[in-house]
């Protein structure tokens, strides 16, 4: 099992450290916590990581065959999806502790080309995806993740919130009263049993005594069963059966981009957010080359792929505990077992237990603390907006992908035009040619910074007309970001000379007396 943790610098046989060793997560930092070699030698931790893994994998289940019918396909295809990816990541090196599997997001996009082609070439696209993931990984496409702002995570997570929220409403509605009673049992079983232990998650407590409640009480309730025939077999490694032709290219092409770039964002954002769980730090690039891998994976096995799965992954994590890449392979191989060995017994467990797992999963997720009166007087309006932004578009179109690019682009703007106000021109007449002060020369200095927002209002910044003929134009406390800055300079240069007057441009630190040597001139309209 790879792992990021090197093996931590604890001794075994010191009698302290062999205490630790006994004493589930005692004397351990959030990234010894994250080591596979370490939890295989503590049996607390182990326990957690299977029972988490158990917890997942029944998660798993319903809302894979749920995928399924969103893209089209037979239900055991989001399964064996589900338990591929996981089981394929757990190995490749991703997140530890973050699941894995078919989601909405990725059935959304390649549901088109299953409608239109079929199904092999949905396996084709699925492994162009991954081979395209592995290449933005090797480009370094992940490292953009550090300009997403702080206000776009936190609008994501409380979208995500709402649409796992939202993503259970189906199930709570013409059901039969006594699904809403199983309900408000399992959430508060979730709630409460953590009060009287730890040991076991209080999720898989909560399912497995709401299905032990049906199954005596026979409740004619809605079961995982309903939901779709689980496979009887284990899947095989298969070839797509396409022309290996440049027109089935052209076909597959925008679906496996389409989904390689939802994928990737959706897995990496997911990263970032467990990240901040469990207080430890992760590759971006290497979660890149793992989802890429499991993808084409995933592929050959004839499967619909996926990405990263944030809610199952915060069911891991925050709810169970969960902190290493054994509870991603233990939901994976979990998964497989239920649904092949024992659907039968899975088949009965109902809807209304795992309902319950993720109406609390949604709870825990989303940040209430930004909402807050006091928080939201203390935040700038900017950031409010933009998380506000954040959250609009991910509700309104069930796409977190689009969602985080329509929140980045207004923290752009936003900032943009905040910035583009800090820059200030102060005028000062100086003495003459002649040496004594009578106005022959005039000075601006120009103070922050100059790009394309801010340097679009210098030019109307100077009195052209009034000015005498020699006009210094200071920028010691400035510098130029970009091209539109040197061609707002080139136009200020050229109104003056078309009224006789010199003007000299003082002040360039050495990046942008480059620039305007490179640039100067070339700027205008036919140049």
């Amino acid at each position: 099992m790879p792992d990021d943790v090197p093996a931590p610098p604890l001794l075994p046989h010191h009698p302290e450290v062999a205490q630790n060793l006994s004493l589930g997560h005692g004397g351990a930092t959030p990234e010894q916590r994250q080591s596979v070699w370490l939890t295989l030698r503590r049996p607390g931790w182990l326990k957690t990581e299977v029972l988490s893994g158990l917890v997942v994998g029944l998660a798993l289940i319903p809302e894979a065959i749920a995928f399924s019918l969103i893209a089209g396909v037979d239900p055991a295809v989001g399964l064996f999806a589900a338990a591929i990816m996981a089981i394929s990541i757990s190995f490749l090196g991703g997140r530890p502790a973050m699941i894995s599997a078919a989601t909405a997001a990725t059935a959304l996009v390649i549901a088109p080309v299953v409608a239109s082609h079929g199904v092999e070439y949905l396996f084709a696209t699925v492994i162009l995806a991954g081979v395209l993931q592995v290449a933005m990984g090797l480009l370094g496409i992940a490292k953009l993740m550090r300009f997403i702002p702080r206000s776009v995570m936190t609008g994501f997570v409380n979208a995500l919130a709402i649409l796992m929220f939202m993503s259970q409403l189906p199930d709570l509605m013409d059901v039969p009263w006594l699904v809403y009673v199983l309900v408000a049992l399992g959430l508060a079983l979730i709630f409460l049993f953590p009060l009287l232990t730890k040991a076991v998650p209080a999720s898989l407590v909560s399912i497995v005594v709401v299905t032990g409640l049906v199954i005596a009480t026979q409740m004619a309730v809605p079961t995982v069963g309903d939901k779709g025939e689980l496979p009887q077999a284990l899947p095989v490694l298969v070839l797509p059966q396409v022309p290996f032709t440049l027109e089935t290219l052209q076909v597959i092409a925008p679906y496996a981009f389409a989904m390689a770039v939802v994928g990737l964002m959706e897995s990496l954002m997911t990263a970032k957010l467990v990240d901040d769980v469990t207080d430890t730090g992760s590759s971006k690039t290497r979660e890149s080359l793992g989802q890429g891998g499991a993808n084409i994976i995933s592929g050959f096995f004839g499967t619909m792929g996926g990405c990263a799965m944030i809610g199952q992954t915060m069911i891991n994590t925050k709810a169970n505990g969960a902190r290493t890449r054994l509870s991603t392979l233990a939901a994976g191989v979990m998964l497989l077992v239920l649904s092949v060995l024992l659907g039968e017994l899975v088949g009965m467990v109902p809807m209304a237990a795992l309902v319950a797992v993720m109406v609390y999963v949604s709870w825990a997720t989303f940040d209430w603390h930004s909402i807050r009166p006091a928080t939201l007087r203390a935040m700038p309006l900017s950031e409010t907006l933009v998380m506000l932004v954040t959250v609009a578009g991910t509700v309104a179109t069930g796409n977190l992908a689009v969602g985080v690019g329509l929140g980045v682009l207004a923290a752009m703007v936003l900032f943009a035009r905040r910035v583009a106000h800090f820059v200030t021109v102060r005028r000062t007449v100086g003495p003459g040619d002649n040496g004594h002060d009578d106005g022959g020369t005039v000075t601006y200095t120009v103070d922050g910074e100059l790009f394309w927002a801010s340097s679009n209002d210098l030019y109307t910044q100077f009195d052209y007309l009034a000015d005498p003929d020699h006009v210094v134009i200071d920028l010691t406390r400035s510098h130029l970001w970009d091209a539109s800055t040197v061609a707002s300079l080139d136009a200020i240069t050229e109104k003056y000379e078309r009224y006789g007057k010199t003007v000299d441009v003082v002040g360039l630190n050495e990046a942008s007396t480059a620039m305007r040597a490179r640039l100067k001139g070339k700027l205008a309209p036919g140049e």
